[in-house]
């Protein structure tokens, strides 16, 4: 698996070219997020058929609230043969206490 950290993951994201997909819960992320991130939740019984329409081709970050799910999104998605995903280590939590922007709505 290709994990990042929230520093580096700051950098892709500032060049653009990258989707950032957050998998927890609607309220969590609504509670903060990574900005322009998408919420597309794991436990959803959808969450299958919703990563598999996207862009095979596209770079990815997935984040989470610890990086956990996370982990496990990136796998799925890797087996589903997208080349190009990274997985957000310590996820939102460590995206915040390394001081990154955080979103909320």
């Amino acid at each position: 698996m290709n994990n990042i950290l929230s520093e580096e993951a700051q950098e892709i994201i500032k060049k653009g070219d990258v989707v950032v997909i957050d998998v927890r819960t609607p309220d969590e992320f609504s509670a903060g997020h990574i900005p322009n991130a998408k919420n597309i939740d794991i436990k959803e019984a959808t969450f299958d058929e919703k990563i598999s329409v996207l862009d095979r081709s596209d770079a990815y970050i997935i984040n989470c609230q610890m990086g956990g799910r996370s982990a496990r999104a990136t796998a799925m998605m890797e087996e589903l043969g997208f080349k190009n995903v990274k997985n957000l280590v310590g996820g939102i939590t460590a995206w915040g206490s390394a001081g990154l922007p955080i979103e909320k709505n």
